[in-house]
């Protein structure tokens, strides 16, 4: 029987519409036409349909833990050194794809809307509610990020239709301009978005019903279509080749916003849709990682041991220049994270595949001692 704090299917599938959403809204999105330029929409479907069966790995694994915690079933399958090695290397590894989400966001606006306060100071103020909002529950997220959602999905609509006006679909021709290579060579960053669906498992353990497949279909074709969204609408608004040029195509198509001839400048919605997507994914990617290390509900424990090592790890990526940041996170957190979380799942596959092996093995040999001694 669950715990009182557990989450429906349906908060997990919004979970991820925020979570990972905001990440092949935004952040793949200049890397992506830099590759692939006009061509990136069909590198979103096809990565969206090899990834499609890369699904059933993880429907897989969620089966043979029985929705049991993952630390606690990596202890029991490969003891508690592996699985001590294997916990700590993801929770590193969460915890600089965190960092990178959140200096990004704080680049952001310290170069759209706040350009004269110090970044360190808007750090602190976001990593201290960020961390507030660890401390409570998941169910508490769940919750907020229901109220959020709400706002940044209408936004999301009223940005597209809104600039219909201005968007030329002719721009999206000639299919494979430059070849199939560029499709192919920029599958990887859409992928690196949809691959983070595995990190669902991490908190199984507080779901009320396991996740079917469909649901993760659906969770797929939701972050498909939003990474289309905003990747179509920089082509056909700006032309592949200036879209490729800018540092938040996303946010630049605010800019073109307009409502008859005496309304515009509505960009600011912009920022509550990016300052309440960040401030989910950097929240529940940390309460993973709190989870990870059994501090959830000790407020005390996670003010003294999370926010100090997140803070000092953000650090040195807000002093970076812009474009060394965005080429470090272009050419290698995003692919990166694709062949961390890929591993990982293969890791996750084998080790259920042997232990459910050796345990069949088990009962086997235990039926033919019964027989033998019959």
């Amino acid at each position: 029987m669950k715990g009182v704090g557990s989450i429906s299917i349906l908060h997990v599938i919004f979970l991820s519409m925020t979570v990972i959403g905001l990440k092949n809204h935004v952040t793949i999105l200049p890397p992506l036409l830099d590759m692939a330029k006009r061509d990136g929409w069909l590198s979103v479907l096809f990565a969206g349909g090899i990834m499609f069966f890369w699904l059933f790995l993880v429907v897989y694994i969620h089966k043979k833990t029985k929705q049991e915690s993952i630390r606690d079933w990596l202890n029991e399958k490969i003891g508690k050194i592996g699985s001590t090695i294997i916990i700590y290397t993801i929770i590193i590894f969460l915890m600089v794809m965190t960092a990178f989400t959140m200096v990004e966001t704080l680049q952001w606006v310290n170069t759209t809307f706040l350009p004269q306060t110090p970044v360190i100071i808007l750090l602190v103020i976001y990593i201290f509610l960020c961390i507030l909002l660890v401390t409570t529950s998941l169910q508490t997220i769940v919750i907020l990020n229901v109220f959020v959602l709400f706002g940044v999905v209408v936004l999301g609509f009223f940005v597209a239709f809104t600039n219909i006006q201005v968007k030329d679909y002719e721009l999206l021709r000639p299919f494979f301009e430059h070849g199939l290579q560029p499709v192919f060579r920029g599958m990887i960053f859409p992928a690196s978005g949809f691959i983070e669906l595995l990190i669902l498992l991490f908190l199984q353990h507080q779901y009320k019903e396991q996740i079917r497949w469909y649901h993760f279909a659906i969770m797929l074709a939701i972050l498909v279509g939003l990474t289309l969204g905003p990747l179509i609408g920089a082509i056909t608004e700006f032309g592949p080749s200036e879209a490729a040029k800018q540092r938040y195509p996303a946010y630049e198509e605010w800019g073109l916003v307009t409502i008859g001839r005496y309304i515009e400048h509505l960009d600011f919605f912009s920022i509550y849709q990016w300052l309440t997507g960040t401030f989910i994914r950097v929240s529940f990617l940390l309460y993973i990682v709190a989870d990870l290390l059994k501090m959830t509900g000790d407020k005390k424990r996670i003010w003294q041991m999370l926010a100090p090592p997140f803070f000092i790890l953000c650090l040195p990526l807000i002093m970076l220049n812009e474009s060394l940041f965005l080429k470090v996170k272009g050419n290698y957190i995003l692919t990166f994270t694709f062949i961390f979380f890929f591993a990982l799942s293969i890791f996750f596959v084998i080790v259920a595949f042997l232990s459910d092996k050796s345990s069949k093995k088990g009962k086997t040999d235990k039926q033919d001692m019964k027989s033998g001694e019959a």
